[in-house]
């Protein structure tokens, strides 16, 4: 494939990235983005429908990583893409089941481990991490 369309496509994929975060608010139900905006110093954590709370999240993530995992591929060929699989997955797994125990069992004394768990898990801050991983591995093998 071509360099320019590569590109172009890998910059297509980040702008689909930049909708996904646009309308967020409008595509899943999360209560706290308007309690981490305003009321998070001084209110506790507000009563949400955990069902839909914890599937929405996945399926913000899963759309992150489905788009994130076609920018590895159009940048890297396969050559991560099966590591990439396990990486997003384990990821989800573990950040998913600590944000649930956290919050649930009421474990934190401030707003920030939730905050960040929740971060990570709907923003795609990963493909930040792995491409220079992934450039570094691919330059130095």
């Amino acid at each position: 494939m071509n360099k320019y369309i590569r590109f172009l496509i890998v910059g297509f994929l980040f702008f689909l990235l930049v909708l996904v975060r646009g309308f967020a608010s409008n595509l899943f139900y999360d209560p706290l983005i308007t309690y981490f905006k305003n009321d998070y110093l001084y209110k506790e954590i507000p009563e949400f429908n955990s069902l839909k709370l914890y599937v929405n999240i996945f399926l913000r993530y899963l759309l992150n990583s489905f788009i994130s995992i076609g920018i590895i591929y159009v940048l890297f060929k396969n050559q991560f893409i099966k590591f990439s699989l396990q990486f997003y997955i384990i990821a989800f797994v573990i950040l998913i089941f600590l944000l649930f125990i956290i919050v649930h069992f009421n474990l934190f004394k401030s707003y920030l481990p939730v905050f960040y768990l929740r971060r990570f898990l709907i923003h795609p801050i990963f493909i930040l991490l792995l491409i220079p991983a992934f450039y570094y591995q691919s330059k130095h093998a």
